[in-house]
């Protein structure tokens, strides 16, 4: 039996938090160059299609993005993005096959709560993997953004950054607090893992 696929909410300003997983449990990333790639679709995807990407981080398996669409539907950015990586991967480590895990993971972000959470969700990733124990020392993502730290226009850190009026020492201590919203964290965990 043929199911036809939910189509995805989308509307103009819709912002989304997207998971995309590499196929059988695999490597999305090898190498230093693979993550740098993968930065530069973002940046020609960006260029092409004007969204704002409020925060990253590239895992070894899997992809967040923290993305807020403007004209263009979040399933057509995607498209580009997982399409144009995985051909660069297959052609470079003589592959064929699907590279991603079936479709992208994405929720609809509805309120301030639940933007900040995600932001904090997936900037904290790499230390609830145990890889790094503060998420400034991983640097595949867009936190030392958020700190200043690092100068890149590939991430839009205002809308966030406005519910701390600008101040990047309050956004870090909310970031880096333990159990501001365990319920929320759990939740978006649990999506993330489906």
């Amino acid at each position: 039996m043929n199911m036809a696929r939910k189509k995805r909410v989308w509307y103009p300003g819709a912002a989304y938090h997207v998971v995309s997983r590499a196929n059988r449990k695999g490597h999305l990333f090898r190498d230093k160059r693979d993550y740098k790639f993968y930065l530069d679709i973002l940046r020609k995807t960006k260029a092409k299609y004007d969204f704002s990407l409020l925060a990253y981080c590239l895992m070894t398996n899997h992809v967040h993005l923290q993305i807020r669409t403007k004209e263009v539907e979040i399933w057509r950015l995607m498209h580009q993005i997982n399409l144009f990586y995985a051909k660069y991967f297959n052609y470079k480590y003589d592959l064929v096959g699907h590279l991603f895990q079936g479709r992208y993971f994405s929720k609809i972000i509805k309120d301030k709560l639940y933007n900040l959470a995600v932001n904090r969700y997936i900037h904290l990733n790499p230390v609830v993997a145990s890889i790094v124990n503060k998420p400034e020392l991983y640097s595949k993502s867009s936190y030392n953004i958020y700190l200043a730290q690092k100068n890149d226009d590939l991430v839009d850190t205002s809308e966030i950054l406005s519910y701390f009026e600008q101040n990047r020492t309050i956004y870090k201590k909310f970031t880096e607090t333990e159990e501001i919203n365990k319920k929320l964290d759990q939740e978006i965990k649990a999506e993330c893992e489906l």
